[in-house]
This record gives C-alpha cells, structure tokens and sequence, in this order.
C-alpha cells in the first residue's frame, strides 16, 4: 500500500526511547518496525560512576546484538544505519547530572559516544530546573557554561523535562539550535510535562526541533488514548510551527517493569513519591501506537489527514537528521 512504501523510504528517528536496553526482543522489535535511530536513554538519575558503568553495558550490547543494531556518533552512521537495515543507537541522557561539577567530564562522555542531553530531569540539579521542581529561576552560572560546552563539543541539548524559566533560557543562550525530544504542547493538553507556546514557538525561531510525544500518562485519557489522538496532538504542534519543526519521540518504555517506573518516579530517582501513579504491568503504550511494529501506523495516519509524503519523511525522521547535521560536529 501507499503508506507503507512512504514509511519504507523514510528514515525513521524516535527522539527518545528508554525501553529495556540488554533485550533483544527490544532490538529486534526497533530493526524489524524500521525505526532507523533512536535517541536511546541511558542516564536519568544516574551519577558519574553509574553512567560509565551504563556506557560499558551499552557497547558491549552493541557488539552483542550487531544484527540488530550499530552505534550512532554522526548523521553518516544514520546514513548507513538506514542502508543496512538496523537500528542506531544514539547515546542520550535525560539528566545533566553524570557530569556532578566538572564539565570536563562533558568531553569524555562525547568521545565516549554521548550526542544529546537532556539539561534537568524533573527536578533541580546544578543546571538548572525541572518541570516538576517548586521553583524555577532559569539557568545557573554552571548551567550558561555546560550550555556553551555543549555548544563546542557539538552535543544536543534537549528541553523536554526542562522547568519553563531553564527552557527559555537555555534557548536564548544557545549558540545552535536545541531540541524538545519528547512533549507535546501544554495550551493543548495542560499537563506540566508539556511545554508552553512560548517555548515551542522560540524553539523553532531558532531552529530547534519538538518530537511529540506519545507517552499515555501526558494524555487526558491516559492509557486508554488512542493513535487517533496523538495526532492530533501532533498535528496541534504543527498547525503552530509548521511541519518542518516537528518530529516523533515516542518516550516508548518497552520491557520496563514496574520497579522501574518507581525509581523513575522518586525524588531524585531515591525518595519514594507516596502514591506512584498507575501504570500497567506490562507496561502499555497508546492503542495503535503499542510498539516498534506500529510506526508504519503513523505514516499511514498523517496521509490520511493530508499531509504530503515530504512532510511525512521530515515528521518520521528528517527532521530530527536535519538537526543533528546542524548541531554535532562529528
């Protein structure tokens, strides 16, 4: 069928999945869905130590399961990911916090592999803020100069858990374009996991990239959302900044299970929240939108609605590859 020789052509690029790394029927699943790259979590509340240990596990998972999947330090090794028929693995935090006070540290995580990071998870850290923290005063001295960092060394800087302050501020302090990996917009769907009109709209000004994000708990209806939703929450972030500023981050959890969630959920990933909110166990996506298998689904969707196959090849991938070509250096 049509759509599915469009989904076929296109490079297909999840800003940023954090299933079960190690399992092969995760790898398997990415390669046979025909998901190209994936910006693959590896650090969250993680440490320094910790996330070298992470970096270790992750090449040696990588040699492991080469049939499947091939690392990703260049949007040439996308290139080649696409005409080998696997899936790249792209190095991505969610949480500045590996690097403790020592930005040096950002130097050796880049030669190590790592191309994005997310600034805060949730909460505050040396940087900055996250959505969920009491306050948010933006950026912090340490936070401008990681920023600048990041900037030389060709790393992407991603906002998606950012507080609303840090997110402007680290916008308008970015020598290149950032990205929003995984959130949807707030004035559509008011969850503080989402992002302002303000954010998104400045964003893209200065050439950025939002990957909407299909995660049910930021949906109203939770995990009884549909395929059918999410695009019109994705296609909200594109009647506000047009197609080529948006992308897909499906924040696909494959294979977690429920001890995970709770870790993730804590205070720090060590305080325990006194009710962690409900999550099924195994764990569940949007109906439609269940799994690596279904991306096909997504192309399908949006010619449905009309858009063009152009669009759809930047929405499924281009236009996160655009960025990456913009911001890395290597």
């Amino acid at each position: 069928m049509a759509s599915q020789s469009v989904f076929n052509q296109a490079t297909v690029i999840d800003g940023l999945d954090t299933s079960l790394w190690g399992s092969e029927s995760v790898y398997r699943g990415l390669r046979d869905g025909g998901v190209t790259a994936v910006n693959a979590t590896i650090a969250i509340w993680d440490d320094y130590e910790t996330t070298l240990a992470n970096v270790t596990r992750q090449l040696e998972w990588l040699d492991e399961f080469a049939e499947f999947i091939r690392p990703i330090k260049t949007v040439a090794d996308i290139d080649a990911a696409k005409a080998e028929g696997r899936t790249g693995i792209i190095f991505g935090w969610q949480n500045a916090a590996p690097i403790g006070n020592d930005l040096s540290r950002l130097r050796l995580f880049h030669e190590l592999g790592v191309r994005i990071i997310q600034l805060t998870y949730n909460e505050r850290n040396l940087l900055g803020n996250g959505c969920y923290e009491r306050v948010d005063e933006g950026l912090s001295r340490f936070g401008l100069a990681a920023v600048a960092e990041m900037n030389r060394l060709g790393i992407l800087i991603d906002l998606s858990h950012v507080g609303d302050r840090t997110t402007l501020d680290a916008i308008e302090h970015s020598e290149t374009p950032v990205a929003i990996t995984h959130a949807l917009a707030r004035s559509h769907i008011d969850h503080p996991r989402n992002k302002t009109d303000e954010a998104i709209k400045l964003l893209v000004e200065r050439g950025g990239v939002i990957g909407a994000n299909a995660f049910p708990m930021f949906f109203k209806t939770g995990f009884q959302t549909t395929l059918d939703q999410y695009l019109d929450a994705l296609d909200y972030l594109v009647q506000m900044v047009g197609p080529s500023h948006v992308g897909i981050g499906t924040d696909f959890c494959m294979e977690q299970p429920r001890e995970w969630f709770e870790w993730l959920f804590a205070s720090q990933g060590m305080i325990p929240v006194e009710n962690v909110a409900f999550t099924p166990h195994p764990y569940k996506h949007l109906i439609g939108f269940e799994s690596h298998a279904d991306w096909h689904r997504v192309a399908e969707g949006l010619l449905d609605r009309n858009y063009t196959e152009p669009d759809v090849h930047g929405i499924l991938g281009g236009n996160f590859h655009r960025l990456f070509g913009e911001v890395w250096k290597a």
